[in-house]
């Protein structure tokens, strides 16, 4: 069986991060529209049809917590413009400008370029909005490895549902469609090891359309806090502290981190001038230790973890990152679990709990690695952490 090779690992990720952009401007765009700030306007008598005003998009996209301030707003704007998603009505300015000049959306004038990349992207998506709308949907939660993956489908079955209906001509040309989808970053094997196959192996959506896109998640790196040791509680930690108080408690064994109110409020990136430039504190107070007692009722080892019948399922879990971080601390190895998780931060939103264990890291198998590795995996990668974990079946 062929495995999945780095380097079409490589572009399948970045071919991701363009389909990501696609899918955020288009979200954008539509919000525009909604809020009539994307209409006719006229300059120098003449009129210029579905167009914004820069300034005013700035100020919108500050008004709406999609930027901390304008220069974030500008560089997000940019990022749209290099991937021929807006640009100047004129094409007079190759840069976003925080001025009174007028840009507009290449899908509202015709002008957005329909390349072979782009074609594969919308073609998963029509395929995702058939698939997961459909009354008896092939993508249901299944078990490859003694392990059970949601929303998955097995490639014969993919491959027969797309001649059914009338989406391929024969399975040869469904084969090649598929692989594309793959290769784009779209579609994936549930662990990563194969490339495309008319077989009863696993596969997944890499992609969730329908999620709702936040524009900072198009910087990546840019937006990355700075980098600490891998012994550190990475990101969960408490901003603008008092003395005697603490908004994270420290873990003990056999309890659930309880959510004090303060630290459901987390501050935004302007609000973050007390830990310095970047956020982040040289000597911490009130954080969890840099070594709690495990929350783990007992060890728990990869065999047991990975045995046929195991009371474990697995998930797949999407984190985006804030200004502050991601709000998780990973402890143990072979496998690592987590153990705590900050009640208002991004990864308690996701759906991540304590005494999970993790299985993957933005792709990456880390169920042999420890927890400092694993840290600094998650410090180094992109600001939308994709992470899947296994939990214990209740």
């Amino acid at each position: 069986m062929e495995s999945l090779g780095s380097s079409v690992k490589k572009k399948a990720t970045e071919r991701h991060h363009k389909a990501e952009v696609l899918i955020a401007g288009e979200q954008l765009r539509l919000r525009l529209h909604d809020s009539k700030l994307i209409k006719d306007r006229r300059y120098h008598l003449r009129t210029y049809p579905n167009c914004f005003v820069a300034k005013e998009l700035t100020d919108w996209l500050m008004e709406h917590k999609e930027a901390p301030e304008r220069e974030t707003a500008i560089r997000l704007m940019q990022e749209l413009m290099a991937h021929n998603i807006i640009h100047h009505v004129c094409d007079k300015h190759l840069e976003y400008k925080d001025a009174k000049l007028l840009y507009r959306f290449r899908k509202d004038d015709g002008t957005f370029p329909l390349d072979k990349n782009v074609k594969v992207f919308m073609r998963g998506q029509s395929l995702y909005e058939s698939l997961i709308s459909a009354e008896d949907s092939i993508m249901k939660v299944r078990e490859e490895s003694s392990i059970q993956y949601q929303r998955t489908f097995p490639g014969c079955e993919l491959i027969d549902w797309l001649g059914q209906n009338g989406e391929t001509s024969s399975r040869k040309e469904a084969v090649e469609l598929c692989r594309a989808l793959l290769e784009h970053g779209i579609i994936q094997h549930v662990t990563l090891r194969h490339h495309f196959f008319d077989s009863s192996l696993l596969y997944h959506f890499r992609i969730n359309f329908r999620r709702r896109r936040r524009l900072t998640e198009l910087l990546g790196e840019i937006l990355r806090p700075v980098q600490e040791g891998p012994d550190s509680p990475f990101c969960l930690r408490k901003l603008n502290p008092e003395t005697g108080s603490t908004s994270f408690l420290s873990v003990q064994p056999n309890k659930e981190i309880k959510a004090p109110l303060s630290a459901m409020r987390r501050s935004s990136a302007t609000s973050l001038s007390s830990g310095g430039p970047s956020g982040y504190f040289n000597s911490p107070p009130g954080l969890v230790e840099c070594n709690p007692k495990s929350v783990l009722k007992r060890v728990v080892t990869n065999d047991e973890l990975l045995c046929p019948g195991a009371p474990y399922i697995k998930k797949t879990i999407t984190i985006v990152g804030d200004a502050v971080g991601w709000g998780i601390v990973v402890r143990g190895g072979k496998p690592c679990h987590i153990q705590a998780v900050d009640p208002g931060g991004p990864a308690a939103a996701a759906g991540i709990k304590v005494r999970q264990f993790v299985f993957s890291v933005n792709s990456t198998l880390v169920l042999q690695l420890d927890y400092k590795t694993i840290s600094n995996l998650i410090m180094t990668g992109p600001r939308t952490l994709v992470m899947e974990v296994m939990e214990a079946i209740e």
